[in-house]
């Protein structure tokens, strides 16, 4: 069996996005395995993994949307943000304002969430993987040193509110969120806390959806070492799902054929623009190249990406 795809893995809490693929390339045999979208070892959910010549693919699906479900306690903050972390300080609401709070239905909670759904910009965690002068973050923060990085673009689709517990000290929130690569749950959860003035950090974190993959697709590692030595091979996707976001371009008989050989095709309907556009070259319903539109001689030609029509 050759495996050339993508798995997508229920990553288990405790275990690094890393390990996952190494458990991936010892299920597969493949040299090469890499995940979509780091998960911290306390989140778990889906994480796919590329394998073989699906490797291939996993660049031009780096921008997904993704879907996560957290429960954030409220009351305390920890250094990492999450529950890995040592508590640096408690803030319980007192017997008052927690009456207060039930009375309301929880309103402020509920006003600060919608607040936070609003915002464009998010400043990341010091425990990241974003890089100062070439050192992880969190490298830095563990060795105690300042971790100061500046404030990202983010874009929040929905934060809902699931459900608040009361707990014997503090509150909990649990929420559904559909963001922009790049957005950081546990600072929304921080963010929240601070807007309280109770502080708060995310207990658990399950990510549900990334991109055209759901978890209700995925499988923990055991079950995956199980269906293959059961020479059942469902688990394995198609590497051209991960690429089913980029619009397509059809082409006849001749085009395909051209592009094989790596002649010039004229490009109509595409323009060209600073940043590239990518499409999908297609014949005869399979992806054959990521293309993109430039100028040549006065004309919009195509330009090849990436050729995958040996796949």
């Amino acid at each position: 069996m050759i495996f050339d795809g993508v798995i997508l893995v229920d990553k288990p809490e405790g275990w690094t996005s890393f390990k996952t693929d190494s458990a991936i390339k010892k299920l597969t045999g493949s040299r090469k395995a890499g995940h979509l979208g780091t998960l911290d070892p306390f989140a778990t959910g889906l994480l796919p993994v590329f394998c073989g010549k699906g490797l291939k693919y996993l660049r031009f699906c780096e921008g997904y949307d993704k879907e996560y479900q957290c429960r954030a306690v409220f009351g305390a903050v920890t250094d990492t943000g999450d529950c890995t972390g040592e508590i640096l300080s408690e803030n319980y609401p007192s017997e008052e304002e927690m009456a207060e709070l039930v009375s309301t239905d929880f309103a402020k909670v509920r006003e600060a969430f919608a607040k936070i759904a609003k915002m464009t910009e998010q400043k990341p965690p010091s425990y990241s993987a974003k890089k100062i002068g070439g050192v992880k973050a969190y490298d830095l923060a563990r060795k105690g040193e300042e971790v100061d990085l500046p404030p990202a673009k983010i874009k929040i689709y929905s934060l809902v509110i699931d459900k608040i517990e009361k707990l014997e000290k503090g509150f909990a929130v649990e929420f559904t969120c559909h963001c922009s690569k790049g957005t950081y749950i546990r600072t929304i959860c921080t963010d929240c806390g601070e807007m309280l003035g109770y502080g708060a950090y995310a207990k658990n974190l399950r990510r549900t959806k990334n991109g055209p993959f759901g978890i209700e697709n995925a499988h923990v590692p055991d079950d995956l070492f199980m269906m293959a030595e059961a020479e059942d091979y469902s688990f394995l996707m198609d590497s051209q799902i991960a690429i089913s976001h980029i619009p397509e371009v059809v082409l006849d008989v001749k085009q395909a054929k051209d592009l094989s050989f790596g002649k010039k095709i004229e490009f109509r309907g595409a323009e060209v623009t600073s940043e590239k556009t990518y499409y999908r070259a297609v014949f005869e319903g399979k992806t054959m190249a990521v293309v993109y539109p430039a100028k040549e001689n006065g004309k919009t030609v195509m330009r090849i990406e990436r050729f995958f029509a040996n796949d």
